[in-house]
């Protein structure tokens, strides 16, 4: 009824629910943009702090954490309130981003990193729950060239912001800028934001949120460190490989006599929520691979500075942010959204090939319209799967469905950095040793390459060595993510194009018996 009530003051309330749409979008942007900017100043953080293997682990132990902790943060706004809930994370996050600038070492950086994404796993969820508490999904469409635009203004100024940045003022101020916006979001959202607080007796499943963390961990360990740091048939990828799947295997059985799952199994009955779940898991997979590897590709191959990079990076969020709103709009205009999963993955499957085949003779002017394709594909899916896969659950299912889809989205970026990582980087280092020897080796331990400026000091041969080892790790990586993105086309052509849930009932008669009527034809229709 809480929920419902606030359903119902969206008509009644229009000018309060932008204001409260405007503090969410602030701490969307915070969410979103710290990814941007640490992608760019990547590089010169990695040339700066440690050698080349630890690249991956940066943003890993960012999305590893976010992970983890987003399906508890989705049950504790279900169970205690969404407001409490989102203003802790908020708080975690910028702490987190305080300690990530002050760290001296590697090791230090991914352990903050750690902290910051605990928090960062609630922001996304916390945005998306209470706005699908708030705006009916028929209604919602209105909404999403909102979100859509903070995003591709996180996408697109974070890249800018982060090169600017890490050239004039050093990376570390690349996670010091996260505190100025994250103290305004705070302040905004605890003025503007008044949601009936909860009140329940039962327990937090902190069983099964242990068991998803460990099988979690596990997994994404073993594609990280597989093939790399151990072999694949070592003692220690078996162990870790063992302990994830049996961590896993727990967590889905405990979530069948949990009194409160934090993942309920129920929700995977509708076809289209685990369909989508599925298509954020590959688009999570493919969006941060694009983003971490481009820069390496332009500032290491088509010697752009990280300003520069960024900048270069405008054709695929331009195009990410063109499409997303007209998806947004006619969805909202016609109801019907089923073409966008599919012509979405259509372009991405395009998007990535193109970008395989670049080498060290690609103009910018190619990679850019390349990357435009693969933008307009992600344009097409990273709206309409919260979307529609909220559309799928009843209003009492909403907060662990949008952690759920969130989690789909997150996990695979973490599985994209690692596995895409761990084929760059190997790929990266056989070449460099057939073309340039023992020379190539140490150039490729001492990470001094990643910076454009000091790639300028190395020999010619080691130089020309690195540009076609770095042509080859990104001609591996899209290539992979290319054929991943084939099981997003399959998944987008059996979706069923159930109507979505409007406001008109509500109107008539009220949001809480129009949620609750419309909430369980869409399960049964999708199932």
């Amino acid at each position: 009824m809480a929920d419902s009530a606030v359903s119902a003051g969206v008509d009644k309330q229009p000018r309060s629910v932008r204001v409260v749409l405007l503090a969410l979008m602030i701490a969307m942007l915070l969410a979103m943009l710290d990814n941007m900017i640490v992608g760019t100043a990547m590089p010169t953080i990695v040339g700066e702090l440690g050698g080349l293997q630890h690249l991956a682990w940066v943003v890993t132990a960012y999305t590893l954490a976010t992970a983890a902790s987003t399906p508890l943060w989705g049950k504790l706004g279900d169970m205690y309130g969404r407001k409490g809930s989102f203003m802790t994370s908020i708080v975690i996050f910028l702490i987190g981003s305080a300690l990530s600038g002050m760290a001296q070492n590697m090791g230090e950086l991914i352990g903050f990193r750690a902290v910051q994404g605990l928090g960062a796993g609630g922001l996304m969820v916390g945005v998306m729950a209470i706005i699908g508490d708030m705006i009916p999904p028929r209604e919602r469409g209105k909404y999403q060239g909102m979100m859509a635009g903070i995003m591709a203004l996180a996408m697109i100024g974070g890249p800018l912001v982060g090169g600017t940045i890490t050239d004039h003022w050093g990376w570390r101020w690349a996670f010091y800028i996260n505190l100025p916006l994250g103290v305004v979001a705070l302040l905004a959202v605890s003025a503007v934001l008044h949601l009936p607080k909860k009140r329940t007796k039962a327990r937090i499943d902190y069983l099964g949120a242990g068991l998803l963390t460990v099988g979690i961990t596990s997994i994404v360990l073993v594609t990280t460190w597989g093939g790399s740091e151990y072999a694949w048939t070592s003692a220690r990828i078996m162990e870790l490989t063992g302990i994830g799947v049996a961590s896993l295997i727990g967590f889905v059985y405990w979530q069948t006599k949990a009194a409160e799952p934090v993942v309920p199994l129920h929700i995977f009955r509708g076809r289209n929520f685990s369909l989508m779940s599925l298509i954020g898991f590959i688009t999570g997979f493919v969006m941060f691979g694009a983003v971490l590897f481009l820069p390496l590709y332009q500032q290491a191959v088509q010697g752009a500075s990280a300003t520069n990079s960024g900048l270069l990076l405008l054709p695929m969020l331009g195009a990410m942010l063109v499409v997303s709103m007209v998806a947004g709009r006619v969805t909202t205009n016609s109801g019907r959204y089923k073409i966008f999963p599919v012509a979405g993955s259509v372009l991405m499957i395009a998007g990535l090939f193109l970008l395989s085949q670049m080498d060290t003779e690609t103009s910018r002017l190619t990679s850019g319209v390349y990357m435009a394709v693969l933008g307009a594909g992600m344009g097409c899916l990273m709206q309409i799967t919260m979307l529609v896969a909220q559309n799928s659950v009843e209003m009492r299912d909403m907060g662990v469905a949008s952690s759920t889809t969130t989690l789909a989205r997150t996990l695979g970026s973490s599985f994209g950095v690692a596995i895409m990582g761990a084929l760059f980087n190997n790929r990266v280092q056989h070449v460099m040793s057939e073309r340039a020897g023992a020379l190539g080796s140490k150039v490729t331990e001492q990470s001094a390459q990643l910076d454009a400026k000091s790639l300028q000091k190395l020999p010619e041969a080691a130089r020309e060595a690195y540009q076609h080892a770095v042509s080859a790790g990104t001609h591996s990586a899209f290539l992979l993510g290319s054929v991943v993105a084939v099981a997003a086309l399959l998944a987008a052509v059996f979706v069923k194009e159930v109507p979505l849930r409007g406001a008109g009932h509500d109107k008539q008669a009220g949001a809480a018996a129009g949620d609750a009527a419309d909430a369980q034809p869409a399960v049964a229709e999708a199932v």
